[in-house]
């Protein structure tokens, strides 16, 4: 069989404006948080074992319908006046009392709750689900120590009708000690982590016109019911209500910790109007500078990142590897795909000596992976938004799915995927991967007549899978190809050490014109590497 590119290429856009910013090193966009003043839903269901998850969910599902057939309501503060207006180093000196988990001693997870105010004005109602009823969670400030400057705060602040987020708690490392595993505190975002690793990334439950010029949208999450799981369970159920000016949603969230963590998402989403650019799926990262960056960074560590690429697995089954990049102007590329295998933003260094870093450990990051499992995916492209950030402060990474066709006011969608946290390798059986990128000016050295600086030198280095074990004469070739400019000097070559091999060549750029490039290594002319893509832009220099 003849191996071919895909027949399409990625598309770019510009935008300029939009940005994340952090509290502290935890990445944190607020948007819409707070309450959604619901009819309410009774205590119990018919029947004589009242609700179920299921039948919660169909009602949350009703409940997201009907909304979005009624004009937007702005989320309404509800905060005691003592907390409307606290400060960050009050709100850092709030701490959740741990006695106090919900399901502490009773089952294998336990719940924690953020308490509202500072950037988080709009709290969000929470409720339990056990043995058939649905329960309110109170707001009590007995919940929370406040030390230090928060201590003035202390029983002034009776009467919140809710909190600002929650963090789910389990035995992931030791069976002593029940470790943060899962978070949602703001918008809709939420993180995961697994054995051994660090918050990194974030989760969004939709992404609505992310890098358009008309400015981004932010759907919040107004109310979650917390299903309680068996005495042993590894699995818990979160149930959850989105809203926000264009759309509103239901969603189901399947938790199941251990050696591997992993949320089975499904969500049913109602426009309320005509959204422009729908984003399923949405991962949210920091890429400040790494082994692939043209410019030079005044830092005693070599890279700093909480993922260094984007990984896609296309419907069609190739593999693609997209080493990421701290741009001097938003890029915004798709990569166009029908029904996609999956996606997700990778660590795939994951040493100490990588980063040197002992304080943000960014080689204990989390990675991510989508598999879609069902639902409104058909054709469309993942999309990736890449945006300048002066320090590892600034989430400047996006990824998320974009279908082609449009989501219209009165239109409803489904989507089911799974969320996988991981170390460096995704589910499923990657081929050969890329260990290194690097590129730099293509003279000779000590050359008379040099070249312009835009002639770019690039190496691409690969391990693993069919290239294990290959001795130096193996029929190893290149596949390489541009959008612009002209190729030369291709070579492919085993690295000294016989653990890879290096793909070598020059591009010689067409004038102001950005190179859309892809390398894969073959064996016996057949691909048996991940594909290799970047994109060269000539205002990087």
């Amino acid at each position: 069989m003849q191996w071919r590119w895909p027949a399409s290429r990625s598309e770019g856009f510009g935008f300029s404006g939009w940005s994340v910013r952090r509290i502290g090193r935890q990445a944190r966009r607020v948007g819409f948080t707070g309450l959604l003043c619901l009819a309410g839903l009774p205590a119990a269901a018919p029947g004589e074992d009242g609700w179920t998850a299921e039948s919660l969910f169909e009602q949350v599902t009703e409940l997201a319908a009907a909304r979005s057939k009624s004009a937007f309501e702005p989320p309404v503060s509800g905060l005691p006046e003592a907390l409307r207006d606290i400060s960050y180093d009050q709100y850092r000196a709030i701490r959740f009392r741990p006695e106090q988990a919900l399901w502490r001693g009773e089952t294998r997870f336990e719940v924690q709750f953020f308490h509202p105010g500072f950037l988080f004005p709009y709290p969000v109602r929470l409720n339990t689900l056990e043995s058939g009823v649905i329960s309110p969670i109170a707001f009590r400030q007995d919940l929370f120590r406040y030390d230090a400057e928060a201590a003035a705060l202390e029983g002034k602040g009776e009467g919140g009708n809710g909190f600002a987020g929650f963090r789910l708690h389990y035995p992931l490392n030791t069976d002593g000690h029940k470790d943060e595993v899962m978070v949602f505190l703001g918008a809709s975002y939420f993180r995961l982590v697994g054995p051994g690793q660090v918050y990194g990334l974030s989760t969004r439950g939709l992404a609505i016109d992310t890098a358009s010029p008309e400015g981004e949208e932010f759907p919040a999450f107004r109310e979650f019911w917390l299903v309680r799981p068996g005495p042993e369970a590894d699995r818990v159920t979160i149930l959850a209500l989105l809203d926000s000016p264009s759309v509103s949603g239901a969603y189901r969230f399947d938790l199941t910790a251990g050696e591997e963590v992993a949320v089975d998402v499904e969500k049913y989403l109602f426009a309320r109007t005509d959204v422009g650019k729908l984003g399923v799926a949405p991962l949210t990262s920091m890429y400040h500078f790494g082994a692939t960056s043209e410019r030079s960074y005044d830092d005693f560590r070599p890279r700093v990142h909480d993922s260094e690429g984007l990984q896609v697995l296309t419907g069609a089954g190739e593999w693609i590897w997209r080493p990421l990049a701290n741009p001097r102007a938003v890029r915004g590329t798709s990569l166009r795909d029908r029904d996609p295998g999956g996606f997700g933003l990778v660590q795939r260094n994951r040493e100490f000596a990588d980063y040197l870093d002992m304080e943000a450990e960014y080689h204990r990051r989390p990675s991510q992976w989508v598999t879609p499992m069902g639902g409104d995916w058909g054709a469309g492209g993942v999309e990736l938004v890449e945006i300048p950030a002066p320090d590892e402060t600034i989430d400047n990474i996006v990824a998320f799915w974009v279908g082609d066709r449009p989501f219209s006011a009165g239109e409803r969608r489904h989507y089911r995927y799974r969320l996988t946290v991981f170390d460096d390798t995704p589910p499923g059986d990657p081929p050969a991967r890329v260990v290194r990128t690097r590129s730099g000016w293509g003279a000779v050295p000590g050359a008379a007549d040099p070249p312009p600086r835009s002639l770019r030198r690039y190496i691409v280095d690969f391990a693993g899978g069919a290239l294990e074990g290959l001795g130096p004469d193996a029929a190893v070739g290149v596949q390489l190809d541009t959008s612009a400019g002209r190729l030369d000097d291709v070579h492919v070559r085993r690295l000294p050490d016989g653990e890879g091999w290096r793909a070598t060549f020059l591009l010689d750029p067409a004038g102001g014109r950005a190179a859309d490039l892809r390398l894969l290594l073959t064996l016996d002319g057949a691909p048996v590497t991940e594909t290799w893509n970047h994109v060269w832009y000539p205002d990087e220099l």
